[in-house]
This record gives structure tokens, sequence and C-alpha cells, in this order.
């Protein structure tokens, strides 16, 4: 058994607690988790996942901001390129343009192996172009998978806003965080890191689900998490006739 995929068990391992942690504690489970992506999505979740206790590696192409950003939150939080964080992040969350998705797949080979991603990308025709085509074709999730291969992905942060991705904890579980994924381990772990930050996860399926999890589709926007669980069984029962 390979050293990252040792670590990722172990992390997983980790009972969920029912309810999301006090904000205010420090875990008693600290993960590093690596920011590939440091824009609106990455730098909220990322400095939300600092605040809860954990230590978070933020990188993009513009390092000075990731600098800034590690300064300003203080211990716990640091910067370095995209193949340092790919390295120091037990859990990697992965934010960028769909269109640079491949670019980041062949940086950062070798490092991915046995990791749990969180996959917040998505795909944008008028933006990224034919990836982003064939990647709607295909379903996100799947897309994602094959464009990041021997990583354990789990698909979420895709289907709401980064308007109020930092400020979820202050009503813990009130929204729900619909994510897709086929790997048991990797959705304890993220889930875990979900619930540590004030959303309600709730697995709607296998990657092959990844593909509503998109805005402007009927699991878009904010809802609470008996509404992503009825929503989700409503699509698999249309696709099912």
């Amino acid at each position: 058994m390979n050293q990252n995929r040792r670590r990722f068990l172990v992390a997983a391992g980790v009972t969920l607690a029912a309810t999301a942690v006090p904000f205010s504690a420090r875990s008693a489970d600290t993960m590093k988790i690596g920011i590939i992506g440091s824009g609106n999505v990455g730098s909220a979740l990322g400095t939300t996942w600092v605040k809860a206790g954990h230590e978070v590696m933020f990188s993009s192409r513009h390092i000075e901001y990731d600098q800034s950003l590690a300064a300003d939150l203080g211990a716990g939080a640091r910067a370095g390129t995209p193949r340092q964080a790919a390295a120091f992040g037990d859990v990697l969350l992965i934010a960028v343009p769909y269109g640079a998705l491949p670019d980041v797949g062949k940086d950062l080979a070798g490092l991915i192996e046995g990791k749990l991603i969180i996959d917040a990308c998505n795909p944008f025709p008028n933006r990224d172009g034919e990836i982003a085509d064939w990647a709607l074709e295909k379903g996100a999730g799947l897309a994602s998978a094959e464009l990041l291969p021997g990583a354990h992905i789990v698909r979420a942060f895709n289907a709401i806003g980064a308007a109020r991705m930092g400020s979820a904890y202050q009503e813990p579980g009130r929204i729900g965080m619909p994510i897709a994924g086929d790997d048991d381990e990797a959705v304890a772990v993220a889930s875990r890191l979900i619930r540590e930050i004030g959303y309600e996860p709730v697995l709607i399926g296998g990657l092959e689900m990844g593909k509503y999890l998109m805005p402007r589709t009927a699991l878009g926007g904010e809802r609470s998490a008996e509404e992503i669980r009825q929503i989700a069984t409503d699509i698999q029962n249309e696709a099912k006739r």
C-alpha cells in the first residue's frame, strides 16, 4: 500500500459527527488540505477550513496573492505552487476553470495518486471551449475522473455560488451540499470537511450523477438537505422510466 493511500485511509477512519464542529474549536483530527486554485471558491473554503483548525496551503497562478492570504490567516495557512500544494495535502480541493483541468491533471500526475480530490470545477463552453462540450456530454464527474487519473474524486461545491461559502458555518446544517462520488472512504472524508464548515452533505450517487451538480440544473442553488434528497430521488426515478 503506498503512503498516500495509507494516509487517506487513516483520515477516512474518522467518525463523522452528527452536527457541525463548533467553528471556534480546533479539530481533534487536523488534516492537511491543498487548494489548487485560490479564486473566489478556493479562498473562501480554504479560509474556513483554516479557521476550523485544519492546515491549508493555497496555490494559484498568483503566488503573491496566496502569500498575502496566508499571512492574513496566520497559523495553519501557507502558500505554495500547485505542485507543492498537491504534495502537501492529504486532501486537495481543485477549483479552477474547467479549461485548465487537463493541464492540472498532467502537471500534478504522480502527486494525486490515491488522494481525495474535491472537484469544484464546472465546465462552461463559452469560457472553457471544446473541453467543456466534451465534459458536458460525458458528465462532469466522469470527465473530471478521466482528467485526474488515480485520484479519488468527490464532486462538491459546484451547484451553489461562492459568495456565501465562507459563512455557512453561521447556520450549521441549514444548507445542504449535494455531492457525488464512487469511493466510500473519499465520500466519508469529504462529508466530514463539508459538515465542519456548516453544510449538510447529501450524497446523490456516484460520479455519473456529477453532471447534475451544476448551476442551472434541478440541483442548482441553495436548498435544504431534505429538498436535495427529494430532487435526487426524482432524477433517479425519471432516469429509470
